[in-house]
């Protein structure tokens, strides 16, 4: 019983863990490239198991859906996470 206790109080701990910049940065700008539109994905192909397969993904977020700004979502994810602004520009996907 003693080692399920201790490795719940270390989760909990992790769980309150400071959020450093780059952390707060790296997940804000997954949320800031999501608002940008669309994600499509498209994957195919062939093996000698079970022969042709094939799939499409379609994914948006509700920042893309209400027509936010991916720069707007990123700063103020950064705020909202860690109370300072951006440490750096975001990263986005090239439209």
């Amino acid at each position: 019983m003693r080692p399920y206790i201790l490795i719940a109080a270390v989760l909990g701990l992790a769980a309150c863990a400071e959020m450093t910049p780059e952390r707060a940065a790296d997940r804000c700008e997954e949320r800031a490239r999501a608002a940008q539109g669309p994600e499509v994905g498209v994957r195919a192909g062939v093996n000698s198991n079970s022969g042709a397969f094939g799939g499409v993904s379609v994914g948006i977020s509700l920042d893309a859906l209400q027509g936010r700004d991916p720069i707007a979502v990123y700063e103020s994810c950064v705020m909202n996470l860690t109370g300072d602004a951006p440490i750096r520009p975001a990263r986005l996907r090239a439209i």
